[in-house]
This record gives C-alpha cells, sequence and structure tokens, in this order.
C-alpha cells in the first residue's frame, strides 16, 4: 500500500506573518492531498489571502515551511511559484485586454523558432490544443476585451493548466459566474482531479464548498480553527467555526413596514447597447426591493440609467412625486441618490487612499471649517463609520488596500450612509463577503428601510434576493419579465421569470 506521505502534495508548517502590530497568521499548518479539492473559508481578514500571498512568494512569511511534493521550497514570487507547479487564479483577474487570448496564454514564455522569432503558429496549436483538452470552445484570436468575465476566467485556469501545475488555487471563482458557468467550471475542476492535479478553493458560498470539495479548513483570525472531511461536516458548524458563533439563521428577520410608493420608474429604455426596453415598477418608501436575472439580464444597465451614467432614450423616473431624469452621477447624488457598483475596485474606491480620505471623499462640504477641511472632523466621521460597519482595521490611517473585501465593502457603505441617501441602489453588495459581514450588510439594509429610506439591491445569489427583501423585479434579456412578492414566490418561479424573453 502507498505510504500516505506521498499523497500529500503541499505542506505548510507552522507559517506566521505580521504585519506592524497586527499578526494576521499565527502558526498555520495545511496538508493538500494529491488529486483533491480543499475548500478555504473564513471570515474576510480571517487571513486567507495573506496565507496564499505567503504561499506564492508575493509577501515573505515570518516563520514557517512550506513543502512542495516532500521537498522544502520558497517562492520568490508568483512567476517563481507557477514555474515549480503552483498557479493561482485571483478574483481580480489581471489581463492584458487589448491583447488577444494567445498572448494572454504565453505572457512572459512566448515559445522561438530556430531563427529567435516568436513561433506564432506553434502558439496557436497549442492554445487551441489546450482549449479542445479542456472541453472549451474559444476563438483564440480575440482580444480579451470581447469576452465576458466567465470567459476569461476559464481562460486564466486554462494558463494556469499550460503550466503543468500541480496545485491550483482558485479565490472565489465563481463571484461573476452564471449556473451554467459554475457547473461548467466543477466539471473541469472534476477532470483535473483525475488526472493528479490538487484544487485549493476559496469561497464564501456553502453550497459550492460542500458540493465541490472533499475537504474543508477554516481560517479565523488567523488561526486555522477546523480541518473536515466534507462528508463529517455541516453548514450550522462550518458557520459556527467562521464566526466564532453560531448563526442559526443567515438571514435578518425582514421586519420593515414599507409605506406609500415613492419611487417610479415608467417605460424607461436605453440608447445604446446593452438595450433595456420599457421598464416600468414602483418602490414603496421604506422598502427593500429586489432584482434578480441572468448575468446580462440588464440589472445594472438598469441601476446605471437610473443614476445617470448611462444614456436614457425614453421614459422617466420619478422620486416624491419630482421627476428625476439625472443626467450624470453627480445631479443623482445631489438629489439623494447613492450606488454601489458591483466592481468595488475599479470604481468604487481609491486604493492609494486611507480609510479617512475613501469615507470622506463624497462628503467633502461637511467637514468643513471655514474654507478650509477639517482633519478631525474627517478622522470622527470615519471613527463613527468604522464603528457602525464592525470595520477590522488598525484604525481610520489604515490605508484602504491593506483591508480585505468585505471590509473595503464596508468602507463604501460607510461613505455613502456619511451623506444620508434618501434612496440607496445597490450592486451585488455582498460579492465576495463572508457570512458573518454578509449578516452585518443584511442587518443594515434592513435598518435603513426602516428609516424610511428606499433601498434596490441586485443580486445573482437566489437566497440573498429571498431572505432581504419584500418584493422582486425578475429582468430578462433587458425586459422586466414581471414582480412577485418575496413572501409568496420560490426560486422556480424566479428562474421561470428569468428565462422569460431569452
Amino acid at each position: 500500500m502507498e505510504d500516505k506521505k506521498d499523497d500529500i502534495v503541499l505542506s505548510i508548517r507552522g507559517m506566521s506573518k505580521s504585519f506592524g502590530r497586527n499578526r494576521v497568521l499565527d502558526r498555520i499548518s495545511l496538508d493538500v492531498k494529491r488529486g483533491t479539492v480543499m475548500g478555504l473559508m473564513g471570515e474576510n481578514g480571517a487571513g486567507k489571502s495573506t496565507m496564499m500571498k505567503c504561499l506564492f512568494g508575493t509577501y515573505q512569511k515570518d516563520e514557517g515551511n512550506i513543502f512542495l511534493e516532500g521537498k522544502e521550497v520558497s517562492f520568490s514570487g508568483p512567476k517563481d511559484a507557477l514555474e515549480n507547479g503552483i498557479a493561482m487564479v485571483h478574483q481580480e483577474l489581471n489581463q492584458c485586454l487589448e491583447r488577444n487570448v494567445i498572448d494572454n496564454l504565453f505572457l512572459g514564455r512566448y515559445p522561438v523558432n530556430s531563427m529567435g522569432v516568436v513561433d506564432e503558429g506553434r502558439m496557436k496549436k497549442e492554445a487551441s490544443d489546450l482549449f479542445r483538452k479542456l472541453g472549451m470552445t474559444v476563438n483564440v484570436t480575440q482580444p480579451m476585451r470581447n469576452m465576458s468575465v466567465s470567459q476569461r476566467q476559464m481562460c486564466e485556469i486554462a494558463k494556469a493548466i499550460s503550466y503543468n501545475s500541480r496545485v491550483i488555487v482558485l479565490d472565489e471563482p465563481t463571484s461573476s459566474l452564471t449556473v451554467q458557468e459554475v457547473s461548467k467550471l466543477f466539471e473541469m475542476m472534476r477532470m483535473l482531479k483525475e488526472q493528479g492535479i490538487s484544487l485549493i478553493y476559496i469561497s464564501h458560498k456553502m453550497d459550492e464548498i460542500f458540493e465541490i470539495c472533499d475537504e474543508i479548513s477554516v481560517l479565523r483570525d488567523g488561526n486555522l480553527v477546523m480541518t473536515k472531511k466534507t462528508e463529517d461536516t455541516d453548514m450550522n458548524e462550518l458557520i459556527a467555526a467562521m464566526v466564532g458563533r453560531s448563526l442559526d439563521n443567515r438571514f435578518p428577520p425582514v421586519d420593515n413596514t414599507p409605506k406609500d410608493v415613492i419611487f417610479s420608474v415608467q417605460n424607461l429604455s436605453t440608447k445604446f447597447e446593452p438595450h433595456l426596453q420599457d421598464i416600468s415598477f414602483d418602490v414603496r418608501e421604506g422598502e427593500i426591493f429586489g432584482l434578480y436575472g441572468l448575468v446580462g439580464a440588464g440589472r445594472t444597465e438598469l441601476l446605471e440609467t437610473i443614476f445617470g451614467v448611462r444614456t436614457r432614450a425614453a421614459g422617466r423616473v420619478y422620486f416624491n412625486k419630482k421627476l428625476m431624469n439625472f443626467s450624470s452621477a453627480k445631479e443623482a447624488m445631489d438629489h439623494g441618490f447613492a450606488m454601489i457598483t458591483e466592481e468595488r475596485k475599479a470604481n468604487g474606491l481609491f486604493l492609494k487612499g486611507d480609510l479617512i480620505f475613501n469615507t470622506t471623499i463624497a462628503n467633502l462640504e461637511q467637514y468643513k471649517s471655514g474654507f478650509a477641511l477639517s482633519d478631525s472632523k474627517m478622522v470622527k466621521a470615519t471613527s463613527k463609520e468604522i464603528k457602525i460597519m464592525h470595520t477590522k482595521c488598525m484604525g481610520p490611517e489604515d490605508m484602504i488596500s491593506s483591508l480585505s473585501g468585505g471590509n473595503q465593502q464596508k468602507v463604501i457603505f460607510g461613505k455613502w450612509l456619511e451623506r444620508g441617501p434618501q434612496v440607496f441602489m445597490m450592486d451585488e453588495p455582498t460579492r465576495g463577503i463572508d457570512v458573518g459581514a454578509k449578516y452585518e450588510i443584511y442587518e443594515l439594509i434592513i435598518n435603513m428601510a426602516k428609516q424610511g429610506k428606499t433601498v434596490i439591491v441586485v443580486s445573482s445569489e437566489m437566497p440573498e434576493i429571498l431572505g432581504i427583501t419584500n418584493r422582486i423585479g425578475v429582468m430578462s434579456n433587458g425586459r422586466l419579465s414581471g414582480i412577485v412578492n418575496t413572501n409568496e414566490t420560490n426560486q422556480e418561479e424566479l428562474l421561470r421569470l428569468s428565462a422569460k424573453y431569452l
């Protein structure tokens, strides 16, 4: 019988990492077996990303050892890790969008012919063979810009495989994928397992973790608190391990009481693609109105059109019986509208700024003393939002880039709350956020509704949209296919409505 030790591909022993006084990892030990999927879970800020960055050499660990196939390794950076058989597919894809698929696959390792010239023919053949082997149909000569997020993600996985990686780390790989694309990804992961490749799967989506993982490890506050076989644990135990307490219900009670109609969209259509056609709906004061639909149904475009960042072709928006046809985001903000975008890093944050700057930037007029900005007012406002949002950080002067994704999202919430908006529109507000932080954000949304604010939430997660809304509008191919009361509907009806105009 094969020695058990031979089954372990990657072994981490006693890994620690501190940033100043903040100890982010505390003597972590973890084994990943050959041809298995290891699920890695934990709240935002628990240390998952730091652990992976230490593994890849992006950060140098303070102490501990890493063994690959029984040999001790220490990588100088991600390229070194990649060439030695460990690859990572990041949540935030970092690709050359103007270049084609082939260029992105071979970036940094172009094959050359005997004349020393880049061998385009070989690249094209190898790329086509790779995608065929993975059962993917991809036009390898098209620019990456023309591809959907999910297709670009699949290309990134293909690139990892092309390096003959023995371990592939997938960081929140399904955050932008449709249901069909997720099942395609899982199919691919099962195929890689059969080839003896090990996968580390970082995700907050419990149902996915239970579907695809063989083992699950949980990090909490820099400590590894649990590693179990998937069949030996359940959702409640996982949540308790992650947050240190049991969350009997994933969603707080939706106990707001909507009043009269205050917000109205009438016959809204857009001028440019992707087209929205003749959309009409009303939202009440103090109501949480959900927007559900498949990726590409037009939910984001609808919010952007209301907010004045997309061009309207027809239609009207009313708030409190006043016409609100905005032609810019600034105009929308001046009239008490706020919007949280899906891509927080691209257009929600100033990554080179600290928490003070990111919290106060949308509301600078409030922090003036005479003609100048008051530092003490700005620090006070930031500290207040850190406290309200339970943001994990050392203090207001922390750089926003040093925070985890979930904590960055809390800062964005805080920034908008400082403006005291009347209409709050949120596009995937809990994308890439852990269970504990999600619960806090849900409570926040419900409290806003109780204060009489009008909340519109876009979400691709079916349990979420059913768990925190009063009513749900379902989008299908740029049209509104129906509006349902949340407590009178189910997943089947939402899926049926989302396919109505396909």
